[in-house]
């Protein structure tokens, strides 16, 4: 079986070309999905990539989450679907509500465009088992709204049930507890601010770490279609 992993694409999304890169570098099926239909094509995982949706008006993410293929994204996820959110992604994934918290300006207020190291916290989610425990990936950041925040119970229910998945070395944007990307509650959505599709080769990337995010998906699916 050659799993099918569905990639959006949105008015303004910018980095859905490098996400299907990114499929297929493990092997996967990369399935494109149009914004405007409510139609996931019978894939068995999405990606809710990058870029600026709807040119970010009125609020990261905000428009994103009314377009039609999100109602079925969200049912989807509900249903057990793995679902990854980056950057403009994590931020559409926050304001549909399968996350919580919401993204919010840079400390700063200055638009972050670097390599930087994250801490992995959670392998136990479905994009995130391909790496030990606290191994220390480096991966792209490029983002002007990408400071992680939520309220102290948020916060707390994340850090005790295991759902904060990656952790700035070094906090450039002034994220919450340093939180660069969480799970669901079963594990199965994840969203992340930095750019694991920039990341897949040596020879584009800073190096090839977040290709594990994608092979993890890839074990998800296959395990649960046996």
């Amino acid at each position: 079986m050659t799993a099918r992993v569905g990639v959006i694409t949105f008015p303004g999304t910018l980095d859905d070309v490098d996400a299907a890169r990114a499929v297929r570098a493990v092997g996967a099926e990369s399935v494109s999905l149009w914004h405007a239909d409510a139609d996931l094509k019978g894939v068995d995982a999405v990606i809710v990539p990058g870029g600026f949706s709807y040119g970010d008006y009125l609020r990261a993410g905000a428009i994103a989450r009314f377009a039609p293929v999100l109602g079925e994204v969200v049912a989807a996820a509900e249903g057990g679907m793995p679902v990854l959110g980056i950057c403009n992604g994590f931020q559409v994934l926050c304001e549909s509500g399968l996350l919580p918290g919401a993204l919010t300006r840079n400390i700063g207020l200055h638009f972050i465009c670097r390599d930087v190291w994250l801490r992995v916290d959670a392998t136990n989610t479905a994009w995130s088992t391909r790496y030990e425990p606290g191994a220390e990936i480096l991966v792209p950041l490029k983002s002007g709204e990408g400071r992680y925040v939520a309220s102290d119970a948020v916060l707390d229910e994340l850090e005790g049930e295991g759902r904060v998945v990656f952790r700035y070395v070094e906090n450039l944007n002034g994220s919450q507890r340093d939180i660069a990307g969480i799970a669901s509650a079963n594990g199965r959505v994840v969203g992340l601010m930095p750019h694991p599709e920039h990341a897949t080769e040596a020879l584009t990337g800073p190096s090839d770490d977040g290709l594990g995010m994608f092979y993890s998906a890839l074990d998800s699916v296959l395990a649960a279609t046996g």
